[in-house]
């Protein structure tokens, strides 16, 4: 409550104290070396095992003695075709960044939109589609829709807004800004954005963008323009009473408030649509129906797993029927999840 109170110095005392917490470190080790990434090395190239190696760490997690890391640059592909960008601290980079994350959470949820939902506690993707159901789903409802997506968000954050506004350890944070990465052996420099691929980034996302709602509501007029918004990460949606509303009033100011943050909207991927020819969503495709709101998985997401599944049965053709079931069941119960 400090922070909501506007006692930011008592805020900033709490996560001092949190970050120096020996307690608070074990709970760091214990989060890089147990989730998914914790056999992924750094630049380094070392992963922490065992105990007596996870237990030295909780040592090394000094905020005088922490020097930063290059990050270790490789590409994934994206559904597009594209390659997206990933960049792996290492992992005391990692563990450091744990430790922060635990006391740069509860203030930034604080400050976080309402109907905001990506890399949030408690909050998930299916959060985001039930909005989308709320505040279309009614005769009395907005009928258009502005879908938005930010050009290359975590890559363009700029530095100086984010060492000024994210509510935090600024030295920490500007050691993982500048740290720079590794690709094919040559170290490259990090003047903007956020690594993807560290575990604070997410977090740091989510600081950047907070306040969206806040300036789009001050632009229009609600009840009378009938705009609501949801955002999932640097995906989001406006509605709007008219596609003119939505032009000369959302729009603006949604690139205004980029505008000062380094961001820019992607020409290709910000349209807006008309509830009628429905719009795709968190991989889901939101359309009206003779007036009935229908929320069904995407076509091109569907058409991607029923890919993959063929190519699973392609190459287990002299696998027993019994073993591939046995693979594909997870794959199944976990896409319908």
């Amino acid at each position: 409550m400090d922070k909501t109170e506007g006692r930011h110095n008592r805020a900033k005392a709490l996560q001092w104290l949190l970050t120096h917490s020996y307690y608070a470190k074990l709970l760091a080790v214990k989060r890089v070396t147990q989730n998914k990434g914790s056999k992924t090395a750094g630049v380094d190239k070392m992963i922490w095992r065992s105990d007596k190696q996870k237990l030295s760490a909780v040592d090394q997690l000094s905020r005088k003695e922490y020097k930063t890391q290059p990050l270790r640059r490789i590409y994934i592909p994206k559904k597009n075709g594209k390659l997206r960008p990933l960049s792996i601290p290492t992992m005391r980079c990692r563990a450091m960044q744990a430790l922060h994350l635990l006391a740069l959470e509860p203030v930034a949820e604080t400050i976080a939109d309402i109907n905001s939902y990506g890399f949030r506690p408690k909050r998930s993707c299916a959060d985001a589609i039930e909005r989308c159901f709320k505040i279309l789903s009614m005769k009395r409802c907005a009928q258009w829709v502005l879908e938005c997506d930010i050009k290359s968000c975590f890559d363009e954050i700029n530095h100086i807004w984010l060492l000024n506004n994210a509510p935090m350890d600024r030295l920490i944070l500007k050691k993982w800004l500048n740290a720079g990465y590794i690709e094919k052996r040559q170290l490259y420099s990090t003047t903007l954005g956020v690594p993807q691929g560290g575990i604070i980034s997410p977090t740091l996302l989510n600081v950047t963008l907070s306040g969206l709602e806040t300036a789009i509501a001050a632009a229009t007029i609600k009840f009378k323009d009938k705009v609501n918004f949801a955002i999932y990460a640097d995906d989001f949606i406006v509605t709007g009473a008219s596609r003119e509303i939505l032009e000369q009033k959302v729009k603006p100011a949604i690139v205004n408030f980029l505008k000062e943050r380094g961001l820019v909207l992607s020409e290709e991927k910000t349209v807006i649509t008309h509830i009628n020819q429905g719009f795709d969503f968190l991989g889901h495709n939101v359309r009206k129906y003779n007036g009935k709101l229908l929320i069904k998985p995407a076509k091109k997401n569907v058409n991607l797993f029923l890919t993959n599944l063929r190519n699973i049965i392609t190459n287990a053709k002299a696998t027993r029927t019994s073993d591939v079931i046995n693979i594909l069941n997870p794959k199944i119960r976990g896409w319908a999840n």
